[in-house]
């Protein structure tokens, strides 16, 4: 990748320095010459903010991607947690009327014993 980049900014220098060497050695009057290399400086100006405009908006996208892909795998692991807890708590709900229920019967029937004893006596 590194190559690359050095590859590529070898030709635009390449580019950049012929560009001129062909500027500088056409006839042409001095006031032109310099307006000739304004425009071209101009140009190249313009076409790297285009660039690095395009490259900040590609990355703003793949930062806004990234993010959202968190969030997907986040929302489902949490609606996971919900779910558990929610079953959870049932099961808890229904020990506890189960036990409740249980006392309830104990009392009745430990109630109905002396009801009883209390009768034949």
């Amino acid at each position: 990748m590194k190559d690359q980049s050095r590859v590529i900014a070898a030709l635009l220098i390449g580019a950049a320095a012929g560009a001129a060497l062909g500027l500088l050695l056409a006839p042409n009057t001095g006031e032109g010459l310099r307006s000739d290399i304004a425009d071209y400086v101009n140009d190249l100006v313009s076409s790297a903010k285009d660039k690095a405009q395009a490259t900040a908006g590609n990355i703003k996208d793949y930062g806004n991607n990234a993010i959202e892909k968190a969030k997907s795998r986040f929302n489902g692991e949490y609606d996971n947690l919900a779910d558990r807890a929610n079953n959870l708590s049932d099961e808890v709900r229904n020990d506890a009327n189960n036990h409740v229920d249980a006392a309830k019967n104990k009392v009745k029937s430990t109630s109905n014993n002396i009801n009883e004893a209390i009768q034949q006596a």
